[in-house]
C-alpha cells in the first residue's frame, strides 16, 4: 500500500466584497461589517444588510476576541489535503461583537477545550499563498 501523498490545502479567494476582511488579516487587524440600519455587526462580508436589506454596511475593526461556542475535534482528515494535519481543531467562534466564524483552534489540546472558553485571534500567514488565515488560541489576557 503506498503512503497517502499530501495535497495542497485550497486558500480563500478574495471577492471584491470580502476584499478588505481579508486585507486586514494581512495587517494583524479583524474587520467585519457593521449596518447602521440594523445597529449590528454582521458577517461574512455581503452587500445588502440583513433583515433591513439597506446598502448601509460599513468596515470596522473589532477585537477579534470571542468564545467557543461549537467545537469538534476531527481525529481523521477532513479531505486528503489535512491528511498530515490531524487531529483538526475545528470550531465556531462568537464575537465578542456578536457574530460567529468557523475557524481552526491553535495553541490548545484537544480535552482542554470548552465551549464558552475565551479565545483570541491568531493570524496564521499561509507561507506557499501568502493568505492570511484567521485561527484562534486560548486567550493569554484572561
Amino acid at each position: 500500500m503506498n503512503a497517502p501523498t499530501t495535497q495542497p490545502k485550497p486558500m480563500p479567494e478574495p471577492t471584491p466584497v470580502s476584499q478588505p476582511f481579508w486585507d486586514a488579516l494581512a495587517e494583524g487587524r479583524v474587520l467585519i461589517q457593521y449596518s447602521p440600519s440594523a445597529g449590528e455587526y454582521v458577517f461574512y462580508p455581503r452587500t445588502l444588510a440583513p433583515r433591513t436589506l439597506a446598502d448601509d454596511l460599513e468596515w470596522r475593526e473589532i477585537s477579534g476576541r470571542g468564545t467557543v461556542y461549537t467545537f469538534t475535534v476531527a481525529d481523521r482528515p477532513t479531505a486528503p489535503p489535512w491528511v498530515d494535519a490531524v487531529p483538526q481543531l475545528l470550531a465556531v467562534v462568537e464575537w465578542d461583537e456578536g457574530p460567529r466564524v468557523s475557524t481552526e483552534l491553535v495553541g490548545v489540546e484537544p480535552a482542554d477545550i470548552r465551549i464558552g472558553m475565551r479565545v483570541e485571534p491568531v493570524f496564521d500567514r499561509d507561507p506557499d499563498s501568502g493568505t492570511t488565515l484567521l485561527r484562534y488560541r486560548p486567550d493569554t489576557t484572561s
